[in-house]
Order: structure tokens, then C-alpha cells, then sequence
């Protein structure tokens, strides 16, 4: 069978592109690839997939369509293409040649017509046609042999022939799109249509008069408001009509040859891949690595923060394998002088740069080494380590680096006890608090070290920290820095033991010299990055937060990982069974109101009893996929309409609270401990919060009961208590102390409620009067604003109607002026800088700031207004945690810090400390950063969490 693949091109890159909207991907060059790698993914799905024949991409033309011509209004409406966009589709059109795969463009003509002509075509001479695209238009060109094939939102694809296109849109027949889009229109393309006339009301007509000429030469028999609308605008269905129908006579050769799938151009794709930093696209494929570049460069692309030309490439040519290089390069120009975009093409390895890398596996050789080690004023450091549990994972080996292009690994017996003789010997270096030691996500090296009775005392440099200042949009993976600052490819795990599975390799069966040279490049190459990334540190004025606050924190956060928190798994257990057996009555309950059994976890099933069963929305609109969307915001809001909404929203709360919780969290506590131990990620939000996985302490529920549940299970050390503390409106406070408005300060520096001050001001009655729906509605607003809530938002958020809403959002920003003042100065600052920062020098870039498009700018506008309020507070409590652990150390108290959850800190504290521990939190908490009002802490004691907080 010929199976022809026709691609919708801009429909899918923009698909792509929105769907990392929230969360783009950008690589080490400030390029956005999120459109790009969308693209690349759905493309490769669809050839694994599907395995056609025949393919070709379809874009649409630069300049204007017919269209155009005949209506000036056309698609007039649509936002500016993002920036990013732009910027792709030439990268795209490059890749899309690497494949061998054609890319058909004719003037004056859509992609919607171009596919239209070759689907037709390609369907006489004897093909089954596939057009690769979301839009619903293209429903008018489906028949036996062509159908549309749909991305679903979930994954996968859906295909669609004349009768889903008939289903989908209640119609007899698929040709009746064309009269539909005609008699209601098309706002994404600014088609008028009939104006009152919605998707509902063209089926009803066309279910009774089949076509629109049918309809308009028999509108005597219409009544009343409907009947003149359609009298009226005639010409304009006609025309609607008109610019809806896809054409099938574009002036474009059907060429079956050239449409061939062919074997791509793999050096090509190779390089395209390398230069995007698609890293694991390129390992797929199959051919050797090639450093010949594209025919095609890649366009100049702008960058979120230019890298040094001279940083580049750091390993020198050489003929030699083992000799050190004679020169670093220090002579770098300023991070501020130079814009490059580095080619990955060509990368260096170990097997073409200068390199000594040593063995040492005698006392004799680990005495040398030491002598060497105590002389240097700086060291690089890295662990070799049977796994990543730091309490069931020994040490393999040690590596280090006090010199570009020399390191040395230390094997370690397998026996820990003769290992932990062996590490004795380096006791007093990793103890000296005269050298400065360096690495890479040292948190895990200093917790494996802790294991075997070494502390890591001295100034300490974490290069996956440092990057994650100066870049916190980016990835910051040793294997990933070595790429874009030195230009070379790291040997990988994967490379010694092959890839994870049952089949993987144990790391002490790897060959002992191919082992040295992974884990002294390691070191060396973390050396390297080091010399680089402080002079970034030092360009960037975040030296201080980086050496004060960051580093200081992954030691506090390692001591608290390592600590862990107990927890009640039989209180857990009891929970699961009285929540399982509630879940199990609310079903139950749900199919009582439904009049119907069916699965309640299931969206689709869920969709058809409220809205096709029950009717409790005639306007319900359905998903891409077919079904009707059911999400928690949608369900919310018909809450009030049949009590069937609300028992489906609290099982789904339910089914969420057991599996991610109440009966995950036992299985995470560890055996040797009996603790759970959460791993705190310090590199991976770029406000600068603190993250937490294995749990994620930070999505624990707060306020429902549910979460209770979870809560109470969180238990201290015997004989102790559970104490918690957190800042209160610690974000309010920052935005008060940014703005200076003088009635907020007011409000906070009098002690005053900050809620109820602000529905006082706002409603204009004192504050006596201010009822509970008064201060709900202002809180809402003060905590909406900070994220930039809309009217539309904030109308949704509070079921109130749009008007007042806006009233609210109105009487706020006259009740507070210099708050609208920060944010219209935080917005245009950002505009000229391309960042915004937090009060302790934080830097969140925004390269999306001046977008001509109004989505992806508003994004980058609210990030400008709630980045510097979210990183103080960010930076803040890191501050305070800090502090708090060295008053817990100088003090010599028993308690410790358990965990971190957003503005909470939480302690297991031994009774006769109490007291000594709450004043040592609240002072520190309370004095971490001077503001113009007062930061306060609130704390709570007791048996469990849930009692404490």
C-alpha cells in the first residue's frame, strides 16, 4: 500500500511551541527549542509510527494568500508570530532537508490548499493520504482514502475519516464543514460567518436544510430573530463559505518519486542536532559522529547571556595523550564583549586532547598524592559510588584536579572497612579548611563522605550551583557544561556500563583503566568549568549569594537530607483504609446520582454522564481528542448545578491524596534509617525556591482534610516534639517593602490584618466593619495581583461576575497607587535590562520581554512582576535557614531541621530545648533581611505536623 503523509507544518509548530509555553525548553544559546524539538518529536513519531511511503511538509507562503486578496480582514486578528517562532522555521526547514523529506510552499496559496491539491492527487493515483495536522477545517477533505490524523493532547494520534468527522461535529456529512465553518464562522482565521449563528445552531440548520444554499433559498420557512439574521448577511455566509473552502486546484505537480521516503542525511542531522543541543536525539542516530557542519548554518540566534569567545573550546590540539597542557586559556574577553553561538559540531573527547590521568592504587602513590594535595590552594574533587542511596551505596573510588589537564583516581577496596582505612589517609585534606575544594553537585559527594566519618570542611565551589546563578534557565549537568563552555564530550556513564536496565553493568566489573579515565575526567573537566564559571560569578555581581547564601545552603540541606523526617506508617495505613473505603462510598454515591454505573476515573466516561446523560452544560466544549473536557477548574465551576459534581471532585482528591501519598510515602522509608530521607533540589526552580522530590514535600495539601491526614503521619524523633515555623505574608511584606506604598507599609508596620486593612480601603468603611466575604475577596486580590491576576481571573477565582471583579481589581490599585507603579517599573526595567532581580542580586533573565506577541510578552511581563518578589522571599528563608543551622551548631542543641516547605521550616526538637529552639528560629527568621516592615514568624508545637502548623 502507498501511504502518503502530508504535514501541516505551522500547525505543528505552533502546537509545539505553546505547549512548552509555561516551561520552555532553551538551549545553552538563548535559543528557544521548544517548536523545533515538538516538531522534530511528532515528525519521528510519525515515521516510527505509522512508517509511511511517501511524505512531504507543507508551509505556508511569505506574503500575502488570495485569500488576503479578497478579504483584507483575513486572519487580520492574529497575535504577531513569536520571536521564537520565526527563528525556528528556518532551523526546521533545514532539518525537514536533512531528512530528505520535500517542503512544498506555492505563493499565494495555504498549506490548507497545497495538502488539499496533493491529497486529491495522490488519492487518484492509488494512495491512502494522511494529513498530519490539529485544524478542524481540514474535515472537508477526508473520504475513503484521505484522512486527517490528529495529535491528541495525551499522546498518540487520532484518525479521522468521513464518519468521526461526521460524529465529531453532529453532521450527515463530512462535506458540510465547508457550510458549517460558513454559517458560524471562523474566529482563529477572522471568518465572519453569520453573526448570532454558533456551532449548535449551523448543525441544527444544516440538519434541517443540508447545505447553505439549500438553507438560503428556503428562508421563508425560518422565523423570527434567526430568520433575519440569515436574511441579512446572504452574501456573507457565501463569502465565509468561500474563504473556508480549502482548494484543491493549486498549481503544484504531483511528483510520486519525490515524495519517496529516503534514507536521511545522518552528518546533517547530526550537526543540526549537536548545534540545538538535542543530546539524545543525536546519540540515536546511527551513523559514526561526523563534525562536517549542515549545508545550511543555523541563523544567528539571540542569546539568553553570551558566553566568552575564548571559553569555548579549553582543551587544546595536541599530539600526545598523556601530556598536560602548557597553557590555559585566562585571557578570555569579558562575558559582556562577545556574542557567540558555539558549534557542538566537531566536539573534542578524551581521545584527541592533551591528558594525564593517573592510577593511584598503592600506599605509596596515595602518599605522594596527598603531599600534592596539601600544597594546593584549590582541589578538585569527584566520588565514584555503587549507587545513589547514600546509605546503601559505598564508595568505588575518588578522583582529583588541581591542574587543567591532570587528575588522579584513588581506588577503593571493596571491603568498606579496608575502604574506609584507605580514606583515613585523606581525612586531614578534606578536613582543612585552607583548601578550597571544588565539584559537581557536591551535596552527594559531601553526604557519601559523611558515610565513611569525613566532613568537608573550607571554602567550597559547586559548579552545577554556580551555573544555576548565572544561568537558572538552563540545564546544569557536568555532561551538559562540558558541551557548551569546553566544546567536548564527556565519556558518560552509560559508556562504561552500558544503559539502565536489568543488564546494566555494576560499576566495580568495569575495566580499572577505563574507570580512571571516567572518573579523572570528571575532575578535570569540573576544574575546568570552575575557572570559568567564577569570573561568570564575578561579571554577574552574584559572588555574594553564591558564597553566602548558596553554597552555605547545600550544606544545611545535605545535613537535613540526611537527618530525614519519621514518619507514622501505621497511622498512614490506617488512613488508607478509611480513605479507600470512603472513595468506594463516593462512588457509589456517584452512580446513585448518575442513574448509571460507569468508571469514575475515567474523563471520557465522567464527561458523557454530565453532559450528554445529565445536560448540566449545553455549551460543554470537547477536547481535541474527541471527549468532553473534565478538568478540576471546569467541574468547579458547575458545582452548583447537581450535587454528582461535587462527589466526583472529592473522589478524584481522594484517588490523587492515596497514590501520591498515603500509600507512597511508606514505601520510602528507608530500611537502614526508618526515615524518609527527601532529596532538596537546589538548582532547579529559577525563582530560586527550593524543590523537593522522593517526596515532593512541597505539594503536600495544606487545608483540606484530607491533607490532615498526611500530616499527622509526620512524626519527630522519640522523646521529642514537632516544631514548626513560618513567615507570614512573607511575599505581601517583599511587595510592600519593593513598592513602598505608603498605605500597605502603613498597614503591615501597624500590626493591622493585611487582608481585612485592604477590603477596609477598598470598600471604604472601617476596619470593624469588614465582613468574612469582604477579606476573602481582598485576600484573593492581594495574592492575585503579586501573579498578575486578570479580571477575568480573578472573576473566575471568586464566582463573582466580571464587573465586579474588575471594580475590585480597580478599588485595590487605587487603594494601593505604588503598587501599580512597581509593577509598571518592574515590567519596564525588565524591557530594558532583559532581566529582573531579587533584592539579594538574583537575576531572572526574560528574553520574551519584548515579544510582539501579547501571550508570550504577557507571560514575561508577569514573570517580571512576581520573579523579584518570589526570589526574596526565596533567598530569605534561605538566610534563615542558614543561620538557624549555625545557631543549632554553636549552641550545641539536640534539635534539628527536618524539611523546608515553601515558607515553612519544620524541627524535631527534644522537650527541655524548646524554648531555647523557638527563640533561636523566630530571631533568625524574623532578622534575616531588614525590610521596611517587619518580617514575622508564626510557630506551633506538638505531637506531629498537624498539630504544629
Amino acid at each position: 500500500m502507498k501511504k502518503l503523509f502530508l504535514v501541516d507544518a505551522y500547525a505543528i509548530i505552533y502546537r509545539a511551541y505553546y505547549a512548552f509555553i509555561r516551561n520552555p525548553r532553551v538551549n545553552s544559546k538563548g535559543l528557544n527549542t521548544s517548536a523545533i524539538f515538538g516538531f522534530v518529536n511528532t515528525l519521528e513519531d510519525v515515521l516510527k509510527r505509522e512508517k509511511p511511503t511517501h511524505i512531504a511538509v507543507a508551509f505556508d507562503p511569505k506574503g500575502k494568500t488570495f485569500r488576503h486578496e479578497a478579504y483584507e480582514q483575513y486572519k487580520a486578528q492574529r497575535e504577531a508570530t513569536p520571536e521564537d517562532i520565526r527563528l525556528a522555521v528556518p532551523i526546521i526547514k533545514n532539518l525537514i532537508k536533512a531528512y530528505n523529506i520535500p517542503a512544498l510552499e506555492i505563493p499565494g496559496y495555504e498549506a490548507d490548499d497545497v495538502i488539499g491539491t496533493m491529497a486529491k492527487k495522490a488519492e487518484q493515483a492509488g494512495f491512502e493520504v494522511f494529513m498530519l495536522t490539529p485544524d478542524k477545517d481540514y474535515g472537508q477533505l477526508v473520504s475513503d482514502h484521505i484522512f486527517m490524523y490528529r495529535p491528541k493532547h495525551t499522546g498518540g494520534f487520532e484518525t479521522m475519516g468521513p464518519d468521526e468527522v461526521k460524529a465529531k461535529y453532529d453532521l450527515d456529512s463530512h462535506e458540510q464543514v465547508i457550510d458549517l465553518l460558513g454559517l458560524m464562522g471562523d474566529a482563529s482565521d477572522n471568518i465572519p460567518g453569520c453573526p448570532g449563528v454558533g456551532e449548535k445552531t449551523a448543525v441544527k440548520l444544516l440538519k434541517e436544510f443540508g447545505s447553505i444554499d439549500t438553507l438560503l433559498s428556503r428562508t421563508g420557512e425560518l422565523k423570527g430573530a434567526l430568520k433575519t439574521k440569515i436574511e441579512e448577511n446572504k452574501e456573507q455566509i457565501i463569502f465565509s463559505r468561500f474563504l473556508a473552502t480549502i482548494k484543491v486546484d493549486v498549481p503544484i505537480d504531483f511528483d510520486e518519486k519525490s515524495l519517496e521516503i529516503v534514507p536521511r542525511n545522518e552528518t546533517e542531522l547530526r550537526a543540526l542536532f549537536d548545534e540545538l543541543e538535542f543530546r539524545t536525539m543525536s546519540a540515536k542516530l546511527a551513523t559514526p559522529f561526523s563534525s562536517f557542519p549542515p549545508d545550511q548554518p543555523l541563523p544567528s540566534i539571540r542569546q539568553v547571556k553570551p558566553k566568552p569567545a575564548g571559553q569555548m573550546s579549553l582543551f587544546d590540539e595536541a599530539e600526545s595523550n598523556d601530556v598536560k597542557p602548557t597553557e590555559k586559556q585566562s585571557d578570555a574577553a569579558p562575558a559582556d564583549e562577545q556574542q557567540v553561538v558555539v558549534s557542538t559540531s566537531g566536539m573534542k573527547g578524551l581521545e584527541n586532547i592533551p591528558h594525564k590521568y593517573v592510577l593511584i592504587d598503592t600506599k605509596v602513590k596515595r602518599s605522594n598524592l596527598i603531599s600534592q594535595l596539601f600544597i594546593q590552594k584549590s582541589v578538585c574533587f569527584d566520588t565514584e559510588t555503587t549507587g545513589l542511596d547514600m546509605f546503601t551505596s559505598d564508595l568505588v573510588g575518588m578522583s582529583f584536579c588541581f591542574a587543567e589537564g591532570e587528575a588522579y583516581y584513588v581506588s577503593l577496596p571493596e571491603d568498606k572497612t579496608e575502604s574506609k582505612e584507605v580514606l583515613r589517609e585523606f581525612k586531614a585534606f578534606f578536613e582543612n579548611d585552607r583548601i578550597e575544594k571544588i565539584g559537581q553537585n557536591m551535596k552527594f559527594d559531601l553526604l557519601m563522605l559523611w558515610q565513611y566519618g569525613i566532613e568537608l570542611k573550607g571554602k567550597l565551589f559547586d559548579t552545577m550551583i554556580a551555573h544555576y546563578l548565572v544561568q537558572p534557565e538552563l540545564r546544569h549537568g557536568m555532561d551538559y557544561l562540558a558541551e557548551i563552555y569546553l566544546n567536548y564530550r564527556t565519556i558518560h556513564f552509560e559508556d562504561l556500563v552500558g544503559a539502565k536496565g536489568k543488564n546494566q553493568a555494576d560499576i566495580r566489573t568495569v575495566d580499572i583503566n577505563k574507570l580512571c579515565d571516567y572518573a579523572a575526567e570528571d575532575a578535570d573537566v569540573t576544574f575546568r568549568l570552575k575557572q570559568i564559571l567564577e569570573k561568570e560569578l564575578k561579571a554577574d555581581a552574584l559572588e555574594n549569594l553564591f558564597y553566602e547564601i548558596e553554597m552555605p545552603l547545600m550544606q544545611v540541606l545535605a545535613t537535613m537530607e540526611h537527618t530525614g523526617v519519621r514518619i507514622d506508617s501505621e497511622a498512614l495505613r490506617q488512613s488508607s483504609v478509611i480513605l479507600t473505603d470512603e472513595m468506594l462510598k463516593l462512588e457509589k454515591e456517584i452512580h446513585q446520582l448518575a442513574g448509571y454505573e460507569f468508571n469514575v476515573s475515567s474523563p471520557m466516561q465522567v464527561g458523557e454522564i454530565l453532559f450528554d446523560r445529565l445536560k448540566l452544560d449545553d455549551k460543554a466544549k470537547k477536547t481535541k481528542t474527541g471527549q468532553y473536557s473534565t478538568s478540576e477548574d471546569i467541574l468547579e465551576k458547575l458545582q452548583s448545578k447537581h450535587p454528582i459534581i461535587g462527589k466526583i471532585l472529592d473522589y478524584r482528591g481522594l484517588k490523587k491524596l492515596l497514590s501520591t501519598y498515603i500509600d507512597a510515602l511508606p514505601q520510602l522509608i528507608s530500611p537502614i534509617t526508618g526515615k524518609v530521607h527527601t532529596s532538596y533540589n537546589q538548582t532547579v526552580a529559577a525563582t530560586g525556591r527550593l524543590s523537593s522530590t522522593n517526596p515532593n514535600l512541597q505539594n503536600i495539601p495544606i487545608r483540606d482534610a484530607q491533607g490532615k491526614e498526611i500530616r499527622k503521619a509526620f512524626i519527630p524523633d522519640a522523646d521529642c516534639l514537632f516544631f514548626s515555623a513560618d513567615y507570614s505574608q512573607i511575599e505581601l511584606r517583599i511587595m510592600a517593602h519593593l513598592s513602598g506604598d505608603k498605605n500597605m507599609l502603613e498597614a503591615f508596620n501597624s500590626g493591622h490584618d493585611i487582608h481585612t486593612a485592604t477590603a477596609a480601603k477598598i470598600y471604604k468603611i472601617p476596619l470593624e466593619e469588614v465582613t468574612s466575604d469582604m477579606r476573602r475577596k481582598a485576600k484573593t486580590a492581594n495574592f492575585g495581583i503579586i501573579y498578575g491576576i486578570s479580571v477575568f481571573g480573578l472573576s473566575d477565582r471568586l464566582s463573582i461576575p466580571r464587573a465586579e471583579a474588575k471594580e475590585l481589581i480597580e478599588g485595590y490599585f487605587a487603594t494601593y497607587p505604588d503598587v501599580k507603579k512597581y509593577m509598571d517599573n518592574a515590567i519596564q526595567k525588565a524591557k530594558e535590562m532583559g532581566y529582573v532581580e531579587t533584592l539579594l542580586g538574583r537575576k531572572r533573565f526574560l528574553p520574551d520581554i519584548n515579544s510582539q506577541n501579547s501571550i508570550v510578552r504577557g507571560f514575561a511581563e508577569r514573570n517580571a512582576i512576581n520573579a523579584p518578589i518570589q526570589g526574596t522571599a526565596a533567598d530569605i528563608i534561605k538566610i534563615a535557614m542558614v543561620r538557624i543551622q549555625n545557631r543549632l551548631e554553636n549552641e550545641s542543641l539536640q534539635a534539628k531541621m527536618t524539611m523546608q516547605v515553601h515558607d515553612e521550616l519544620n524541627f524535631t526538637v527534644p522537650k527541655n530545648e524548646l524554648e531555647a529552639l523557638q527563640k533561636a528560629v523566630i530571631e533568625e527568621m524574623e532578622n534575616a533581611i531588614k525590610l521596611q516592615v517587619p518580617l514575622i514568624a508564626d510557630c506551633g508545637v506538638g505531637a506531629n505536623w498537624l498539630e504544629a502548623h
